[in-house]
């Protein structure tokens, strides 16, 4: 089926920047949308980002337009989540997601099929 691995999370103060990172394997990677998602505590997980197979659209959650960016690059099978000026609303665990909807960017969970394990990120006020 497949695994999908993050890292880039941790601590930052309020402004800083962090660059996040879901490495791909045993998939074709280039043929799968790809998304960001978040679950802070004690709340729901939600739609932060999405990018289709080709990279040649994005979608973005209203509260991350402006300072974060989806990208990724096929050739490495990743995919990235530059995250700018943040806040502490930020704070949550970060999870990266595979779709088979190649040329979208679905923004429910139920269109994807394939889930990294999830990388914190805590954004300290």
């Amino acid at each position: 089926q497949g695994q999908l691995v993050e890292s880039g999370g941790g601590l930052v103060q309020a402004g800083g920047s962090l660059r996040l990172s879901c490495a791909a394997s045993g998939r074709t990677f280039s043929g799968y949308a790809m998304g960001w998602f978040r679950q802070a505590p004690g709340q729901e997980r939600e739609f932060v980002a999405a990018i289709t197979s080709t990279g040649s659209s994005t979608q973005y959650t209203g509260s991350v337009k402006g300072r974060f960016t989806i990208s990724r690059d096929n050739s490495k099978n990743t995919v990235y989540l530059q995250m700018n000026t943040l806040e502490a609303e930020d704070t949550a665990v970060y999870y990266c997601a595979a779709s088979p909807l190649t040329y979208y960017t679905p923004t429910s969970a139920t269109s994807y099929n394939a889930w990294g394990q999830g990388t914190q990120v805590t954004v300290s006020s």
